[in-house]
């Protein structure tokens, strides 16, 4: 499972970055405050210290986003309540950055604010899955990972714990051992048999535990075994002294999985703990879809 290193601090943290062990969370310390030097008030942030130009161009930006074919210049600066020669200026400037491009006369957004765009919705797809985990982390009081394949890789996208209930921590590199773990397995399950045998000639399998499949032949043959959409659950071999279990999740083409892990004297909590993470997954599957699927 993906190295989570929990903090000394009663709250619970969430890790988001795949493939690398998280570090500490700490709490953002407050910006230091500099002292206002003797006879020289302090200056509030007030109209007078924003830049009208940025404003007038942001106005603008705004204005050709409501218009999906375009506008000229003379209706950007009406509806702006700009001069038309500030408006001319500024739409060149934009498109001069690829903010904006013309196109017989007419200004489009460019490049550079459609990838601004992109970004804003891959940062509010991102927090979805960020906040429905952590949701699950709480109610099942476990830790809940997300993960998937693409590019022939595995991927952990998202890890939610807690000091109370840490996650595992990540001591064989991830990418090149999922035949051992849980979260591996259940991927590897929803390939073909052709991309399985594909990742076992990039990742060879080998023994990190005394409980770890021993061979190619004899880990096919368990993945082939694996129905459609069942659940995977793993003792020890990844990690000495915990269990898993993996519910695999297919999104369109996207092969990804939710999991939560135990420490193994809690074993007896898993049947209870995967119902429930299944539970919670079929209410939100629909909400979480174009999420995981992208």
């Amino acid at each position: 499972m993906a190295t989570v290193d929990t903090a000394a601090v009663a709250e619970p943290h969430v890790v988001a970055e795949p493939h690398s062990p998280p570090t500490r969370m700490r709490p953002t310390a407050p910006p230091l405050q500099r002292p206002a030097g003797r006879g020289v008030p302090e200056q509030p942030q007030s109209a007078a210290t924003l830049i009208g130009s940025v404003q007038r161009a942001m106005r603008l930006l705004e204005s050709v986003a409501r218009h999906d074919g375009g506008a000229p210049a003379k209706q950007l600066a009406r509806e702006t309540g700009l001069a038309l020669p500030t408006a001319y200026h500024l739409l060149r400037t934009l498109v001069h950055e690829g903010y904006l491009r013309r196109d017989k006369g007419m200004f489009h957004l460019g490049e550079a604010a459609e990838r601004l765009g992109s970004s804003g919705a891959a940062q509010k797809r991102r927090s979805t899955v960020v906040a429905t985990l952590a949701h699950w982390r709480d109610s099942i009081g476990v830790p809940v990972y997300y993960a998937r394949y693409r590019d022939g890789e595995i991927e952990v996208m998202c890890v939610s714990d807690t000091p109370g209930n840490p996650a595992v921590e990540e001591w064989a590199d991830f990418r090149e051992t999922a035949h051992a773990h849980a979260i591996g397995q259940c991927l590897l399950s929803q390939l073909d048999d052709k991309a399985r045998r594909d990742h076992l000639d990039r990742y060879p399998v080998q023994s990190i535990t005394p409980y770890t499949v021993r061979d190619d032949h004899t880990l096919l043959r368990r993945l082939a075994r694996v129905r459609r959409m069942e659940t995977v659950v793993e003792r020890q071999e990844y990690a000495l002294g915990t269990v898993c279990a993996a519910v695999p999740i297919t999104v369109g083409t996207t092969a990804a999985t939710m999991a939560i892990s135990l420490p193994a004297h809690q074993a007896d909590r898993l049947p209870a703990a995967v119902q429930q993470l299944q539970s919670e997954i079929g209410r939100m599957l629909g909400s979480l879809a174009v999420s995981i699927s992208i």
